[in-house]
């Protein structure tokens, strides 16, 4: 027979099963804000340059890893530059996958290894054919974290990818400084980024070129190879040209949502976005203004951890 001890364990342990799975499919489901931004919507106008935005699904603390607020902040600066329409993409992938078409670049702001959207075959097989088509491709933040066995192939798509072997992570007071007189850098000035999320120490493709980064803290060191390189300012963004003719950029900032307000990150993101689509970056860098208000809209349904029930 099964004790009243074991059956009341049991019990409590469905019981949390459950207000898991209520609680995750409730965070899922996008707020009644988050509907009022257009998804997967697209253009008439061929000559316009399409940019496919994909935010990840619901992650994280209120005011981190804020992938929707954070995609629209980004699909309405890139409005501003003449000639672009950006199109939004929620959790995690398009329904309608033919919103690729014709895309000039695609741009992936999600958690990543096994939370990647696109790691099963179709999908993956999706990736790879807007690569060989020399479309821009743009990464940031966790998403730069692939599976080891998927490593290589991912690299050679975005020109980085964090692996647990020499990888570091996590979250500090930083100083972006700009790195040479790249594109990506016009109207860009070094800023901090206080108490936001990083990964580096990447494991890069020949070629790929580091255009910001800074100092960070020794304890951040985790692994031996980090270790061996103390005092060396370290790459946060990066652009790569990628032997099938297309390019990439990756910034593993971003964790932190509060500092899109800060204009220098967001114009070297949106510069990035263009870079990478063929576009011409103005001198002065892109146009990126937002409102005060931009930052507190659209943003996940995120509840507190779930109280552990007392088993009797």
């Amino acid at each position: 027979m099964i004790s009243q001890t074991a059956l009341s364990r049991a019990v409590a342990a469905l019981s949390l099963l459950s207000l898991l799975t209520f609680n995750l499919r409730v965070q899922a489901a996008l707020t009644e804000q988050q509907k009022e931004v257009p998804l997967e919507v697209v253009s008439n106008d061929t000559s316009l340059a399409k940019i496919v935005l994909i935010a990840g699904s619901v992650s994280n603390k209120p005011g981190q890893h804020e992938y929707f607020s954070g995609g629209t902040m980004l699909m309405n600066c890139l409005k501003q530059t003449p000639g672009v329409f950006p199109v939004m993409v929620a959790d995690g992938w398009p329904k309608n996958e033919a919103i690729f078409n014709n895309a000039k670049c695609v741009v992936f702001y999600m958690d990543g290894l096994d939370k990647l959207p696109f790691l099963d075959a179709a999908r993956w097989a999706i990736v790879k054919k807007l690569a060989a088509q020399g479309t821009g491709l743009v990464i940031l933040h966790q998403a730069v974290d692939c599976p080891e066995e998927k490593a290589d192939e991912y690299k050679s798509w975005f020109g980085g990818v964090f692996q647990k072997d020499i990888g570091c992570r996590g979250h500090w007071d930083m100083k972006m400084e700009p790195q040479g007189t790249h594109a990506v850098l016009a109207g860009v000035s070094a800023f901090d980024t206080p108490k936001d999320g990083y990964l580096y120490n990447l494991h890069y493709a020949d070629k790929a070129t580091p255009v910001i980064g800074g100092m960070v803290p020794t304890s951040s060191r985790s692994s031996a190879d980090a270790k061996t390189h103390a005092n060396r300012a370290e790459t946060i963004g990066w652009t790569y040209e990628r032997p099938d003719g297309g390019r990439s950029f990756g910034f593993t900032g971003a964790d932190l949502h509060k500092n899109w307000e800060i204009e220098s990150q967001r114009r070297l993101v949106v510069n990035g976005i263009l870079w990478s689509a063929k576009l011409e970056v103005p001198k002065t860098g892109a146009p990126v203004k937002i409102d005060a208000d931009d930052l507190g809209k659209y943003m996940d349904r995120k509840s507190l951890p779930l109280a552990k029930p007392k088993v009797q």
